[in-house]
């Protein structure tokens, strides 16, 4: 069979699908050309990630394809439900980069509280002849711990924010539609573990009220969820973190409120108009900003490779009996 990894595949991942008797073509191959270059190569397997968009249209066009793999958590960019009525397997990682988006929520979290992101831009322009200057007006800084997290979604990478919120001696609040528990468990590196039960809220006013840290990690969604009826009620100097989707937080009312000072910063993996943001939000200081690159480590990817081979490697084995 073979295996088109059109958005590329570790390779831990295309080693044990080569091992399984698979055939893997890494090309990049451009949107607008991916059906010829599935009906031309008989493509049987088409892994993407969030580049390569996976709509009806192409599913149509491409009767040999049986499994359609999704390299991360969000399935938006492909038509799920359609591809099933077809016959077609669809699979994903949903926990394989949990932990790498859940770092860069805090690796913004830290340089929003310490101007890292606009110490980093102006240091090499005025380092030499503003260096007291700019140490003065950095000087208004935070320190997370004994401050309290607001995560809005509880999945995976929800759960890896809070963990490493707790660990930093954080107070946790979680957001989610419906209330749930569940028991997160900490390792530590000498074998010992502990338990914490985290009970969310569906109580958006009570969630926002004196959070001075708000994470956004739930999936896409038809309407935004931080809008002005909710800045309106959030914690003057609040920071917030959206590794979500474009989409979910409306970008023109952040704007609005980070030049009042209701929000002290934002940063943004994420945008409404990927992959062409809009320019105010790329030259605001108060922001501090990444490609869309949550899962985008080493590590993550060894772990998304890893995990779609053993996926597809167990349909073919039960497919065969």
């Amino acid at each position: 069979m073979k295996v088109l990894a059109n958005d590329g595949i570790s390779k831990t991942g295309e080693l044990a699908l080569t091992e399984a008797g698979f055939e893997v073509l890494s090309n990049r191959v451009a949107q607008n050309h991916v059906i010829n270059f599935i009906n031309e190569n008989n493509v049987d397997i088409l892994l993407v990630r969030s580049a390569t968009k996976v709509r009806q249209d192409l599913i149509d066009a491409c009767p040999s394809l049986k499994i359609i793999g999704r390299g991360g958590i969000g399935m938006d960019n492909i038509d799920v439900d359609y591809a099933k009525s077809k016959g077609i397997k669809v699979i994903n990682t949903p926990t394989a980069s949990s932990k790498s988006v859940a770092e860069l929520v805090f690796g913004h979290f830290f340089a929003l509280a310490r101007f890292l992101h606009e110490s980093n831009r102006l240091m090499p322009l005025e380092g030499e002849t503003h260096f007291d200057a700019m140490k003065k007006s950095f000087s208004k800084a935070y320190e997370l711990s004994g401050k309290t997290l607001g995560v809005i979604g509880f999945g995976s990478i929800g759960q890896e924010v809070v963990k490493m919120g707790i660990a930093l001696g954080m107070k946790i609040k979680v957001l989610t539609k419906n209330p749930k528990t569940k028991v997160l468990s900490l390792d530590f590196f000498d074998g010992q573990s502990l338990n914490f039960e985290i009970t969310s809220t569906n109580d958006m006013d009570a969630f926002l009220k004196d959070t001075d840290f708000i994470s956004i990690n739930t999936s896409k969604t038809n309407e935004y969820i931080i809008d002005t009826p909710q800045f309106e009620k959030m914690k003057d100097g609040v920071y917030i973190v959206n590794t979500a989707r474009g989409g979910v937080i409306n970008e023109v009312t952040l704007l609005d409120f980070i030049e009042s000072e209701k929000v002290a910063g934002a940063a943004l993996d994420v945008f409404e108009n990927e992959p062409s943001p809009e320019l105010p939000l790329l030259m605001n200081p108060a922001l501090s900003l990444s490609p869309h690159v949550g899962g985008n480590t080493v590590d993550a990817q060894e772990k998304i490779g890893a995990e779609l081979a053993e996926q597809i490697i167990k349909l073919q084995k039960e497919t065969i009996r």
